[in-house]
């Protein structure tokens, strides 16, 4: 039942339905065994597909357990590459090469972005959906083929090929903590303001203003209360530098 209704949604949903098979060959460098799964990690809920009993489908539980087999797999390589540096480095580094935004960029440059179905509108929500996917088909190819054939693909074809570690190392992500030094720095008086905006039925979307001495200076949209934060401390920083 499961598969024909996933054979019939997925064909009439995915023009490039007679590729895929081969893209994700070309992709993760694997045969996919369990079709159904590697179809449905690139459902986002917008589009989720309900069964004749009544069970919905979509990618959110494949991208909660690809998630965590992801943070594994890359501690691991952290771990082993970087002997002499400490416990916060080592988180730091995760951090940035498993951020939402950055699995969001590897997924287009590995041609994921093709596959995804969805019907969410929003520029943040669009950003998001493609980490999602990312962190989907690793719980795909998980459960089809193991951790080690994750770690392979991880370590071969993102960390060799896609990755480029020492440009990750020098970016900033941390924009709030680097406002904050400012201010303390400066002796200004700064705060966030977050309200919750519903924008998109599927997906909230969270905006915060960055108040500096009763002062708003710039403003950040994001799918979460961090990450709303996050992108007004950078636009602030940026007007603070002009």
């Amino acid at each position: 039942m499961i598969k024909g209704f996933f054979a019939f949604h997925f064909k009439r949903l995915l023009s490039t339905n007679k590729d895929f098979y081969d893209e994700l060959r070309r992709i993760t460098g694997l045969f996919p065994g369990n079709e159904e799964l590697y179809k449905l990690a690139f459902i986002h809920k917008s589009a989720s597909l309900r069964l004749h009993d009544g069970m919905v489908i979509n990618n959110e539980r494949l991208e909660f357990l690809g998630d965590a087999i992801l943070d594994a797999v890359v501690a691991e390589y952290l771990y082993t590459r970087f002997p002499d540096k400490n416990e916060g480095f080592l988180t730091q580094t995760r951090s940035k090469i498993v951020n939402g935004d950055y699995l969001g960029q590897l997924a287009i440059q590995l041609g994921l972005d093709k596959f995804i179905i969805s019907h969410a509108h929003n520029y943040y929500s669009n950003k998001h959906i493609l980490g999602d996917a990312f962190e989907a088909l690793i719980g795909a190819i998980y459960l089809d083929h193991g951790y080690k054939a994750v770690r392979n693909f991880v370590f071969k074809q993102l960390l060799k090929k896609h990755i480029d570690l020492s440009l990750l190392l020098n970016t900033e992500t941390n924009y709030k903590s680097r406002l904050i030094e400012w201010a303390q720095k400066d002796r200004k008086e700064i705060s966030f303001q977050t309200d919750l905006e519903d924008v998109d039925m599927f997906i909230p979307e969270f905006i915060s203003k960055v108040i500096v001495n009763d002062k708003v200076i710039a403003k950040g949209k994001g799918l979460s209360k961090k990450e709303a934060e996050q992108n007004a401390a950078k636009a602030t920083l940026l007007a603070l530098d002009d």
